[in-house]
């Protein structure tokens, strides 16, 4: 556990931002950058409360937690943080959004140090509002830090990711992921099962801590991909209708789908990296031994280029025919 902003993982970056603080080097604009459920988020309102505590610990400095400015900064609801992003995930963030937040940025802090804005997933920006941020960079004042997340900064305009400092974090060891969990008393056969299935990503381990329906959904998708490798042409259809209705609910279930393909994949290879979805080992072996490496590999980056086309709105319907029917006959 980083003791200072009670984080797991993520030393370097915690240290690097307290430095900022310290020296008085807080930089105007900062990127997150990694795969979702990775705690970018998390991190960034403990930078913006370490920015803003009025008590801070000496040590680092860190935020103290507990007084008001702490509290309204981790419920998101501070007087001078704005908070921008798409409405839902995989939606679109708009122009409007950004005007609105540029309009708040230029005011002096009303209760705190700094002004700060955080940008979530700023990958699903659109040109409009990716260039009204490029605008906002260069006119924001001194007293305001911005700080975007996003998957990969290679999802941005060069001209945005040019002017932040670019904070890359990476997912922790399985192993550290399955400790923390066991350290907040979770059980360890089911800490386990989501320090692998998280991929070292601790904040999606958190997620399926507290949302027992995340892991339900998980067995049911994976149930599901089992009975449609043996299913009828006629079966594969009727599912492919059902599953396009609700394009996030697709989206979640080609997640699924795509680290179970991985881990087939993996097996062909056999490659020492540990699987994704351990409890499903013998399933995973048995189609390894039965497909060809080429064949697994065709299919994740079938799942992936469906999930690039679903991002330019390509017809969801017409997108889980052709990858239903993609799947290997067994």
């Amino acid at each position: 556990m980083n003791s200072n902003w009670n984080l797991v993982g993520h030393e370097w970056a915690v240290d690097m931002l307290q430095k900022h603080i310290l020296n008085g080097t807080t930089r105007h604009a900062y990127l997150f950058a990694g795969p979702p459920g990775l705690g970018r988020r998390t991190l960034a309102l403990r930078f913006a409360q370490a920015l803003n505590c009025q008590t801070p610990i000496e040590a680092g400095p860190s935020a103290c937690g507990e007084c008001r400015d702490c509290k309204q900064i981790a419920a998101m609801q501070h007087a001078d943080l704005t908070v921008v992003q798409a409405e839902s995930e995989g939606g679109t963030l708009k122009v409007d959004q950004i005007r609105a937040a540029r309009r708040t940025l230029v005011l002096k802090p009303y209760q705190a140090n700094y002004r700060v804005a955080l940008f979530l997933r700023f990958q699903e920006a659109n040109d409009n509002a990716a260039n009204a941020l490029l605008k906002t960079l260069e006119e924001a004042p001194s007293y305001a830090v911005l700080i975007l997340t996003a998957d990969n900064p290679e999802q941005l305009l060069p001209t945005i990711v040019s002017r932040c400092e670019v904070l890359r974090l990476r997912p922790l060891k399985i192993e550290e992921v399955r400790q923390a969990l066991e350290g907040r008393g979770i059980e360890s056969g089911r800490a386990k099962l989501i320090a692998h299935i998280s991929g070292g990503r601790f904040g999606y381990a958190l997620r399926m801590v507290e949302d027992e329906a995340l892991l339900g959904q998980r067995q049911e998708r994976l149930n599901d991909l089992q009975n449609l490798i043996a299913a009828s042409r006629v079966e594969k259809f009727a599912y492919a209708d059902k599953l396009s209705r609700d394009r996030e609910s697709m989206r979640q279930a080609i997640l699924i789908w795509l680290s179970y393909w991985r881990d087939v994949m993996l097996r062909s290879t056999q490659a020492e990296t540990p699987l994704i979805n351990v409890d499903r080992d013998l399933e995973i072996e048995d189609l390894a031994k039965r497909l060809s490496l080429s064949t697994a590999r065709t299919i994740v980056s079938g799942l992936e280029d469906v999930l690039e086309k679903m991002e330019k709105n390509v017809n969801s319907r017409l997108l889980a025919e052709v990858m239903l029917m993609d799947l290997p006959q067994m």
